[in-house]
């Protein structure tokens, strides 16, 4: 089972219409063997048994006559009322033995139907274009050829109703692919809507279709609707923290300012320091740029802006750039978090650009110490410090600066994934962005 689903199609369309197809082929077959088998072929075998009783009744003529001259006189006539064409003796174009067509199911049947009915019958050959049957028969004077029409042992030609039946069916199959298109449209809308907002874009989304889709089409506007206000209203709830937590900072520095030097206003003072930048990248973290409306960036100019402006070395480009969409600020501050991450702990950094088709990859590697496997994970989760190399007391960060460029790579539709660097040795920070 596991092997035949590897080519059944993935896509909801095919499927839909491999649903579509499969019991119409069926039908098809089905009913095209059960009319050539029962019309086509039993309906020969009964005209070709009164043939047979015709041809019986030469015979008996021709027995009866004695001489084939008497034969010629008596029996020709006769032959001909009966539409039959009886040459005395048999002709040399006369059947030694019998010939069918390779797909000639009406053809097999007479011959069957002749031999089991008509005694003394020699041959048959069906295969005449001018749709003759030529028999041979031995009779008391001789041998005898017989000669007549097809049509009166076989049917009509059903060519023509399978062939409507055929065009009927490829019809109806295009007008049911046209109405399941109809149908599946709207899924797919509603899949695109969902996707660019995973993505961070606002595509504009109406629910259409059947009732399912639009019950699911206005279940997922409601969620967007709920998702957006509750980010304005984090976004409006971190701004008055920020000005509340702000102001009391102020003036603690000031004081602090205010104070002679001594080694405890200097610890204090990196405290109240500390605290400053622990609120901007929670900030930073919680905001998300969730005011930041996408568009599209030339990411090479984006990237060796953050070059230019952090000295790191650009190692190279692949692919072929284009633009992105994307939210530039946010990019910029996660490139940044990994750029000064990879500064605190290692003396060279490298970044890289990688344009694959769907995605963008920002690779940023360095030669320090890098991250065990078993702890990477965990190095993504917000406040996550691993030693105490990286205690923020010691000029260390405070545990967001990979958390913020997780959570941004995740609102462009993409991930942050750290590994060993082949090239420098250190860590390896690959930040993929959907296109």
């Amino acid at each position: 089972m596991t092997i035949f689903k590897r080519f059944l199609p993935r896509g909801l369309y095919w499927r839909a219409a491999l649903i579509l197809i499969v019991p119409i082929v069926t039908i098809q077959l089905v009913v095209s063997t059960e009319f050539i088998q029962r019309h086509y072929e039993r309906v020969t075998q009964q005209l070709t048994e009164g043939v047979a009783l015709e041809l019986e009744l030469l015979q008996q003529e021709i027995a009866a006559a004695g001489s084939i001259e008497a034969a010629r006189a008596a029996v020709v006539p006769l032959a001909e009322t009966l539409a039959i064409t009886l040459t005395l003796p048999a002709g040399p174009d006369a059947p030694l033995e019998d010939r069918t067509g390779f797909l000639d199911l009406s053809g097999r049947a007479i011959v069957q139907t002749l031999r089991a009915e008509v005694p003394g019958l020699v041959a048959v050959d069906v295969t005449d274009p001018d749709r003759v049957v030529n028999i041979r028969l031995e009779s008391a004077v001789g041998p005898v050829q017989a000669q007549l029409a097809r049509r009166r042992m076989s049917t009509t030609n059903p060519h023509q109703l399978l062939v409507l039946m055929i065009f009927t069916s490829l019809l109806m199959t295009a007008v049911a692919f046209l109405f399941l298109r109809n149908q599946l449209r709207p899924i797919t809308r509603l899949a695109k809507a969902a996707e660019d907002f995973g993505k961070g874009r606002m595509a504009p989304y109406r629910p259409r279709g059947a009732l399912e889709v639009r019950a699911a089409g206005r279940a997922f506007l409601d969620m967007r609707e709920r998702i957006e206000r509750q980010i304005e209203q984090r976004t409006l709830m971190l701004s008055g923290v920020s000005h509340d937590l702000r102001t009391p900072l102020t003036r603690l520095r000031l004081g602090l300012a205010m104070l002679p030097e001594d080694p405890e206003v200097a610890d204090l003072q990196a405290d109240v320091a500390q605290m400053e930048r622990m609120v901007d990248e929670f900030l930073a973290f919680v905001r998300g740029d969730a005011m930041e409306g996408s568009e599209p960036t030339d990411a090479v100019a984006l990237v060796r802006g953050i070059v230019e402006r952090t000295g790191v070395t650009l190692a190279e480009i692949r692919g072929t750039p284009a633009p992105v969409v994307m939210r530039p600020q946010a990019v910029t501050r996660a490139v940044e978090n990994l750029v000064s991450n990879a500064r605190r702990f290692g003396q060279r950094v490298e970044l890289s650009l990688w344009f694959r088709e769907g995605s963008l990859w920002i690779t940023v590697e360095d030669d320090g110490p890098g991250i065990p496997p078993e702890k990477r994970d965990e190095a993504l989760r917000p406040f996550t410090r691993l030693d105490a190399s990286r205690d923020p007391n010691q000029g260390g960060g405070v545990g967001l600066g990979l958390s913020i460029a997780s959570d941004i790579a995740l609102s462009h539709g993409g991930a942050l994934r750290l590994g060993q660097s082949a090239r420098l040795g250190g860590l390896k920070a690959e930040l993929t962005l959907a296109r």
